[in-house]
């Protein structure tokens, strides 16, 4: 490592970005290094980052090394030559033996199999067909290389079955293309992975081998993982052919009894998860890394259980409020981890009450005891809604505050005290995008289901981070507030006036709260006096953001346009404005107009001529 001076250097930085003891300055001048590699020359990255991946350097070094791999081949695959592609996979192929070992941490050996995924969607289908021998021999090796192997499966499709807008067509559909003509291979493999797999814990397990019964299980999960990604593209004539569904639960066994088993399993992890969020909330600090990383399974688990196994309990109201109330404060918890997780639940239960298994098949002659909700009507509407009929509006307004809250990320001009906001250092700074988009997503669904609610706790968050309408008082963080907020009213709005929910079909005196709510939010606006250009820009947003509002309530149009052009108007042309603050504000203004007119449709005739 001595040799290679870029190498050390990159070492330094990420032991200070990951060192708590770090200042701030420290942290960022490492951050800066770090971005400045991955931007800089590319054969310089490429040889740097393997010099990191290296079995010699720290975990934290090696897993650093892999994302920056996965970067080059990601964003930067096309400056390398053929040769230098040929020569860079290759060197990734022969990154496999080096974390195949009983000891070798999870996360290092998925970090190796997503980026020899990733450069075999770019290389295509003819280094798929090269390296298919040797990925299929050693899966026979042993229960770590077939882990291995069936992590690498489960990863190829990832470009299939998640939208990637950098991925063009053609080589979405050669990809597809590709896979699909090697489902021969893979689903076979699988199946026999599965079945070997399997049997080979129970014996390990049967002879107190415990630590090979360990190994075999994770193969066992790598492999249910591969298949679930295969099921969701693959023919289902393919799937039946190769025995992946001849492999699901037996037809023999009886629904009561599933249930009974996973309501047991339900009541585990909840007795689990009770004892940490207690201890979380009680005597936060003593709670270690390692009781996060254990809580952090627990919930992902509870996730993926609730998340399609809800019917299992559904006849218990108590165990299911109880259950929901868990996820609820796992998704207000400080840590960002726990929060995220608890969001996937909360997406799948409130967005399709039907995909939560809303078939509840409740049985009438095994009521919840000592609860005659479970009977009767009760279990009949919950038949009919699922999980949605359980959820109060105290829990509605509950997650849209930690959702308003959590739209931010952390930087040196926002942060919380109260909540660990994302971080472009460890998360990375793409996946934020991903992550306040499902934040939307939330948002949207709730504002469907409950457009009074969703009206009032949006007006209720921009009030707080308005704040004092003096301009001369908002900070740099203030403006981030501002603009989380406004993407939050702009999600609502939209969902109420112009999404799923026909806003025709709302009763009368919600549709007079919600007329009212943004009726006084408007009057807000309106008398709103900022000048300052990033101001003024954050002032057009908002009022563009009540554009579907407008389609139903033509009257508040002309007062919107006046206000705009007040606006417009406000903003001086001056030469002498270096930074172009003013100049770009004004198209700014300029812009909502257009979204103004997009989303007001019709109700904006009679003001063409103001404009």
């Amino acid at each position: 490592m001595a040799a290679d001076p870029a190498a050390a250097s990159a070492v330094a930085a990420i032991s200070a970005v990951m060192d708590w003891r770090s200042s701030p300055d420290a942290r960022s001048a490492a951050f800066a290094y770090l971005e400045s590699v991955k931007t800089g020359d590319v054969r310089a990255l490429a040889n740097t980052s393997f010099l990191l991946v290296r079995k010699d350097q720290s975990s934290e070094v090696r897993l650093h090394g892999f994302k920056m791999l996965q970067h080059l081949v990601r964003l930067r695959w096309e400056e390398l030559s053929v040769a230098e592609r040929n020569e860079f996979a290759n060197l990734t192929v022969n990154l496999i033996p080096e974390v195949v070992g009983p000891h070798e941490e999870w996360a290092l050996k998925s970090q190796t199999a997503a980026l020899v995924a990733e450069v075999v969607r770019r290389e295509g289908v003819a280094l798929w067909n090269t390296l298919l021998p040797s990925i299929v021999s050693l899966s026979n090796n042993g229960p770590i290389e077939a882990e291995l192997v069936a992590m690498i499966l489960r990863w190829l499709p990832e470009d299939i079955t998640v939208h990637n807008e950098d991925l063009e067509g053609d080589r979405r559909r050669a990809l597809l293309r590709g896979l699909t003509e090697s489902l021969p291979q893979i689903l076979p493999l699988l199946y026999s992975l599965l079945e070997k797999h399997f049997v080979a814990a129970l014996s390990a397990h049967t002879n107190q081998q415990m630590e090979l019964a360990k190994q075999h299980v994770g193969t066992i999960t790598a492999v249910l993982n591969a298949a679930n990604a295969y099921a969701e593209w693959a023919p289902v004539t393919d799937l039946a052919k190769y025995g992946l569904i001849h492999g699901k639960r037996p037809l023999d066994v009886a629904i009561v009894e599933y249930d009974a088993a996973m309501s047991n399993i339900f009541q585990l992890l909840m007795n689990i998860a009770q004892d940490f969020l207690v201890r979380s909330k009680m005597q936060p600090n003593v709670i270690d890394d390692n009781e996060y990383e254990f809580a952090m399974c627990i919930c992902e688990t509870m996730v993926a259980l609730g998340s399609s196994n809800m019917q299992c309990i559904l006849a218990d109201v108590a165990r299911t409020l109880h259950f929901l109330q868990q996820m609820l404060e796992y998704y207000q918890h400080y840590k960002i981890t726990l929060h995220f997780q608890s969001l996937l639940f909360w997406l799948v239960v409130l967005r399709e009450p039907s995909k939560a298994k809303s078939v509840a098949r409740v049985s009438s002659d095994t009521p919840a005891a000592g609860n005659s909700a479970s009977t009767g009507g009760g279990s009949t509407e919950r038949e009919k809604k699922g999980v949605s009929v359980l959820i109060t509006d105290e829990m509605y307004s509950t997650i849209l505050d930690v959702t308003f809250k959590r739209m931010l990320k952390k930087s040196t001009s926002a942060s919380s005290g109260l909540l660990e906001l994302w971080s472009e250092e460890l998360e990375g700074k793409s996946d934020f995008c991903n992550y306040r988009a499902k934040l939307l997503d939330l948002i949207k669904v709730i504002a469907s289901q409950r457009p009074g609610i969703t009206a009032t706790s949006i007006v209720q968050r921009i009030n707080i981070v308005f704040g004092v309408a003096n301009e001369a008082t908002k900070s740099s963080q203030d403006l981030d507030a501002m603009e989380g907020a406004q993407l939050g009213l702009e999600a609502v709005v939209s969902a109420i006036f112009d999404g799923s929910s026909d806003y025709s079909k709302i009763d009368q005196d919600t549709k007079f709260q919600i007329h009212r709510i943004f009726e006084g939010l408007l009057q807000q606006l309106l008398s709103l006096k900022w000048s300052q250009p990033n101001l003024a820009v954050i002032h057009g947003h908002y009022l563009d953001s009540l554009g579907p509002f407008l389609r139903h309530y033509p009257d508040a149009v002309a007062c919107i346009v006046n206000k705009l052009f007040e606006i417009l108007t406000s903003l001086p042309i001056t030469i002498q404005d270096p930074s172009n603050n003013f100049r770009q504000a004004r198209l700014q203004i300029c812009s909502s107009f257009i979204r103004i007119s997009r989303a007001a449709d019709k109700a904006l005739l009679p003001h063409m001529k103001l404009l």
